[in-house]
Protein backbone atom coordinates (compact mmCIF):
# COMPACT_ATOMS: atom_id res chain seq x y z
CA UNK A 1 0.00 0.00 0.00
CA UNK A 2 2.99 2.48 0.41
CA UNK A 3 4.07 1.10 -2.80
CA UNK A 4 1.06 2.36 -4.42
CA UNK A 5 0.96 5.91 -2.64
CA UNK A 6 4.51 6.78 -3.80
CA UNK A 7 3.83 5.70 -7.31
CA UNK A 8 0.39 7.84 -7.39
CA UNK A 9 2.85 11.05 -5.72
CA UNK A 10 5.24 10.15 -8.19
CA UNK A 11 2.90 10.55 -11.12
CA UNK A 12 1.13 13.64 -9.66
CA UNK A 13 4.85 15.43 -9.27
CA UNK A 14 5.80 14.58 -12.88
CA UNK A 15 2.24 15.81 -14.32
CA UNK A 16 2.92 19.37 -12.21
CA UNK A 17 6.30 19.30 -13.77
CA UNK A 18 4.80 19.02 -17.28
CA UNK A 19 2.34 21.47 -16.68
CA UNK A 20 4.72 24.01 -15.05
CA UNK A 21 6.65 23.38 -18.73
CA UNK A 22 3.48 23.79 -20.90
CA UNK A 23 3.06 27.06 -18.96
CA UNK A 24 6.12 28.31 -19.57
CA UNK A 25 6.26 27.76 -23.13
CA UNK A 26 2.82 29.40 -23.34
CA UNK A 27 4.13 32.54 -21.63
CA UNK A 28 7.27 32.27 -23.39
CA UNK A 29 5.53 32.34 -27.00
CA UNK A 30 3.36 35.23 -25.75
CA UNK A 31 6.69 36.78 -25.23
CA UNK A 32 8.22 36.61 -28.16
CA UNK A 33 5.24 37.28 -30.41
CA UNK A 34 5.18 40.60 -28.48
CA UNK A 35 8.83 41.46 -29.26
CA UNK A 36 8.15 40.47 -32.73
CA UNK A 37 5.49 42.98 -33.27
CA UNK A 38 7.53 46.00 -31.40
CA UNK A 39 10.11 45.36 -33.90
CA UNK A 40 7.88 45.86 -36.68
CA UNK A 41 7.79 49.29 -38.22
CA UNK A 42 4.30 50.82 -37.54
CA UNK A 43 3.09 53.12 -39.52
CA UNK A 44 1.42 56.41 -37.80
CA UNK A 45 -1.93 57.69 -38.16
CA UNK A 46 -1.08 60.94 -36.91
CA UNK A 47 -0.42 63.64 -39.30
CA UNK A 48 2.21 66.72 -38.49
CA UNK A 49 0.56 69.99 -39.51
CA UNK A 50 2.53 69.94 -42.89
CA UNK A 51 1.71 66.78 -43.72
CA UNK A 52 -1.72 67.22 -42.86
CA UNK A 53 -1.56 70.74 -44.66
CA UNK A 54 -0.19 68.70 -48.22
CA UNK A 55 -2.74 66.42 -47.58
CA UNK A 56 -5.20 68.85 -47.93
CA UNK A 57 -6.76 68.21 -44.66
CA UNK A 58 -5.56 70.88 -42.26
CA UNK A 59 -7.80 74.27 -41.38
CA UNK A 60 -8.71 75.49 -45.29
CA UNK A 61 -10.97 79.06 -45.83
CA UNK A 62 -14.66 77.81 -46.41
CA UNK A 63 -15.39 81.85 -46.88
CA UNK A 64 -15.67 84.92 -45.36
CA UNK A 65 -18.53 87.04 -43.24
CA UNK A 66 -18.61 91.22 -44.04
CA UNK A 67 -20.08 93.26 -41.88
CA UNK A 68 -22.47 95.62 -43.24
CA UNK A 69 -24.27 97.05 -40.70
CA UNK A 70 -24.50 96.56 -36.72
CA UNK A 71 -24.47 98.57 -33.41
CA UNK A 72 -21.71 96.19 -31.87
CA UNK A 73 -19.05 95.26 -35.12
CA UNK A 74 -17.56 97.80 -37.43
CA UNK A 75 -18.96 98.04 -40.80
CA UNK A 76 -16.79 96.26 -43.38
CA UNK A 77 -15.16 94.12 -40.98
CA UNK A 78 -14.29 90.71 -41.98
CA UNK A 79 -14.72 87.69 -40.25
CA UNK A 80 -12.64 84.63 -41.69
CA UNK A 81 -14.08 81.18 -41.44
CA UNK A 82 -12.16 77.68 -41.62
CA UNK A 83 -13.18 74.76 -41.16
CA UNK A 84 -14.57 75.19 -37.11
CA UNK A 85 -17.74 76.36 -36.63
CA UNK A 86 -18.51 79.92 -35.22
CA UNK A 87 -21.26 81.21 -32.74
CA UNK A 88 -23.04 84.61 -32.71
CA UNK A 89 -24.76 85.90 -30.21
CA UNK A 90 -24.64 88.77 -27.18
CA UNK A 91 -22.23 86.61 -24.59
CA UNK A 92 -18.25 86.86 -24.49
CA UNK A 93 -18.09 83.20 -25.15
CA UNK A 94 -19.50 83.39 -28.41
CA UNK A 95 -16.76 83.78 -31.79
CA UNK A 96 -17.81 86.43 -32.88
CA UNK A 97 -19.82 88.63 -29.90
CA UNK A 98 -21.79 90.86 -30.97
CA UNK A 99 -22.10 92.57 -27.35
CA UNK A 100 -24.19 96.09 -27.85
CA UNK A 101 -26.94 94.35 -30.05
CA UNK A 102 -29.85 94.27 -27.92
CA UNK A 103 -32.12 92.01 -30.04
CA UNK A 104 -29.15 89.52 -30.04
CA UNK A 105 -29.98 86.91 -27.95
CA UNK A 106 -27.16 84.81 -25.86
CA UNK A 107 -26.06 82.61 -27.97
CA UNK A 108 -28.34 83.48 -31.16
CA UNK A 109 -26.63 81.32 -34.53
CA UNK A 110 -24.23 78.95 -35.43
CA UNK A 111 -22.08 78.73 -38.71
CA UNK A 112 -20.65 75.35 -39.31
CA UNK A 113 -18.66 74.14 -42.36
CA UNK A 114 -20.03 70.23 -43.34
CA UNK A 115 -18.66 68.60 -46.73
CA UNK A 116 -21.18 69.85 -48.64
CA UNK A 117 -21.07 73.63 -47.71
CA UNK A 118 -21.45 76.30 -45.11
CA UNK A 119 -24.74 75.70 -43.09
CA UNK A 120 -26.74 78.21 -40.41
CA UNK A 121 -29.26 77.35 -37.83
CA UNK A 122 -30.70 79.79 -35.02
CA UNK A 123 -29.90 78.88 -31.74
CA UNK A 124 -33.32 78.97 -30.21
CA UNK A 125 -33.12 82.74 -30.36
CA UNK A 126 -35.45 85.20 -29.20
CA UNK A 127 -36.19 87.70 -32.38
CA UNK A 128 -34.83 84.56 -34.95
CA UNK A 129 -32.49 84.51 -37.46
CA UNK A 130 -32.69 85.64 -40.63
CA UNK A 131 -31.28 85.15 -44.35
CA UNK A 132 -31.91 87.62 -47.54
CA UNK A 133 -35.12 88.62 -44.98
CA UNK A 134 -36.47 85.26 -44.85
CA UNK A 135 -36.59 83.59 -41.33
CA UNK A 136 -34.80 80.53 -40.33
CA UNK A 137 -36.85 77.90 -39.49
CA UNK A 138 -34.30 75.10 -40.14
CA UNK A 139 -30.69 75.10 -40.93
CA UNK A 140 -29.95 76.57 -44.37
CA UNK A 141 -26.94 76.10 -46.56
CA UNK A 142 -25.24 79.69 -47.17
CA UNK A 143 -24.51 80.74 -50.64
CA UNK A 144 -22.28 83.22 -51.73
CA UNK A 145 -23.75 87.02 -51.27
CA UNK A 146 -26.17 85.99 -48.92
CA UNK A 147 -27.11 88.39 -46.16
CA UNK A 148 -27.66 87.14 -42.42
CA UNK A 149 -29.33 88.78 -39.75
CA UNK A 150 -28.92 88.53 -36.33
CA UNK A 151 -30.86 91.16 -34.07
CA UNK A 152 -29.66 94.54 -35.54
CA UNK A 153 -26.66 92.98 -37.44
CA UNK A 154 -26.10 92.12 -40.79
CA UNK A 155 -23.41 90.37 -42.23
CA UNK A 156 -22.89 88.88 -45.88
CA UNK A 157 -21.67 85.37 -47.02
CA UNK A 158 -18.54 85.29 -49.20
CA UNK A 159 -16.12 83.56 -50.40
Amino acid sequence: MIVGAVEVEAVLLGLKIAFLVLLYLFIWRIVRSVAKDLRLPQESFVLGPQQAAAAGLGRSTTGMLVVLSSPALDTNTERELDSTPVTIGRANDNDLAIDADEFASVHHAKIEPRRDGIWLSDLDSTNGTFVNGVKLTRPRKLSPGDVIRVGETDLRYDL
